[in-house]
């Protein structure tokens, strides 16, 4: 009971509030009114140039010397045993499957689409109201 009595009051009070905006008034008013002047805005004053110190010289790293590669050769890989292939069954012939002929008599065509027409009419109350 009481939460009904809330969803009356509430949208009572949405009813009221919507039925005293009116848009067109409102647009019409922002049209009328003169631009704002905007106010000047403050100068930034520049920002000291900061000054980095010299970046510092690489080291020279010392060179290393790479011992030599063996020259023994690499192991071989064993081989892989050859093992015998396994004989598949003979597949059996798949028969061939005659198709019935087509029917003689075309197909029926299809009704043209009707075209929709894209300009506007204009309508004497979408007009707006003579200002005064």
């Amino acid at each position: 009971m009481a939460a009904s009595n809330f969803l009356v009051l509430l949208s009572l009070i949405m009813v009221i509030s919507l039925s005293s905006f009116h848009p067109s008034r409102a647009a019409r008013q922002l049209l009328q009114t003169s631009q704002p002047q905007q106010p000047a805005l403050p100068t930034i004053p520049p920002l000291p140039k900061a000054t980095l110190p010299p970046m510092p010289a690489l080291p020279n790293l010392p060179t290393t010397t790479l011992p030599p590669m063996p020259s023994n050769p690499l192991p071989q890989l064993p081989t892989n045993p050859t093992l015998p292939q396994p004989t598949l069954p003979n597949m059996p012939a798949i028969p061939k499957v005659a198709l019935p002929p087509l029917p003689a008599n075309p197909l029926p065509t299809m009704p043209s689409i009707p075209t929709i027409p894209i300009t506007m009419p204009s309508f004497p109350f979408l007009s707006p109201p003579p200002s005064n």
